[in-house]
């Protein structure tokens, strides 16, 4: 309940700032977009409540429990392991990402949260219900293994649910601010170079929460001039192509990059 209180607050407040400070200019329909994204989310993301959500609770009211995990092996302060274990579960979902991208199997679901052809806070929560499965069945087993308590996986996805909707809106910043921001997280300039219609460029920031990750393996792309960059995938122009089922299908259409 917290998560979605938080998940509804972010999207308004972020959607709020993007009408009055815009980035860009929308070159597409903002409601139809917002229509087909918004009615993904809560589609998918229901069912990836009802399949996940006790499987979650289950497994870690048995790590509490019985101290399962590698966090609850070694005599640390609980805040300490609560620190942890929200950057192991940040680490991991950037190798996700990273994967998401690499891996074609993988990529035929992530393209359809790239396939936006603007981007603003909607575009956070465009992601096909296969790419939320396979994420959760990951997390899942992170979460068992490294022993992750509940407040420390509630205050993650708190956390990273506000930290890709404030990268994905399409909010002018100011660049002082930015500077200083990307040295540890992420700002939408940044983000805005991953979702290029260029695969050099799109392939890179794959950071949800914290930008050292890409900084501490080679991915991180900075400095690009953000008037030129076009949004979305070469291969998937055609707006009217881009609707609620044709997402739905896109993993099962031809291959692209």
């Amino acid at each position: 309940m917290l998560k979605t209180i938080f998940y509804w607050a972010g999207l308004s407040l972020f959607l709020v700032i993007e009408l009055r400070f815009s980035y860009r200019k929308n070159s597409v329909s903002k409601p139809k977009r917002w229509m087909a994204n918004i009615s993904f989310s809560i589609i998918n993301g229901s069912i990836y409540y009802l399949i996940f959500f006790s499987v979650l609770a289950g497994i870690m009211t048995q790590i509490k429990s019985q101290q399962l995990g590698l966090l609850n092996s070694i005599s640390i302060p609980d805040w300490l392991k609560m620190v942890l274990g929200i950057l192991i579960l940040d680490f991991f979902l950037y190798i996700w990402h990273l994967l998401n991208h690499v891996v074609p199997l993988f990529w035929r679901f992530h393209r359809v949260h790239h396939s936006d052809m603007n981007m603003d806070v909607s575009t956070a929560s465009r992601f096909h219900i296969g790419e939320l499965l396979m994420s959760g069945l990951v997390r899942m087993m992170v979460i068992y293994s490294l022993g992750i308590s509940f407040i420390t996986y509630m205050l993650f996805e708190i956390l990273v649910n506000l930290s890709i909707q404030f990268h994905h809106s399409s909010i002018r910043i100011n660049p002082f601010f930015e500077k200083f921001w990307v040295l540890f997280f992420i700002p939408p300039s940044m983000h805005r170079v991953h979702h290029s219609v260029k695969i050099k460029e799109r392939d890179s920031n794959y950071g949800a929460l914290f930008s050292f990750w890409d900084r501490l393996f080679g991915t991180l792309t900075w400095g690009i001039d953000q008037s030129i960059i076009l949004i979305g995938i070469g291969s998937h122009r055609k707006f009217e192509n881009l609707g609620f089922w044709h997402m739905w299908f896109m993993p099962f259409t031809r291959k692209s990059r």
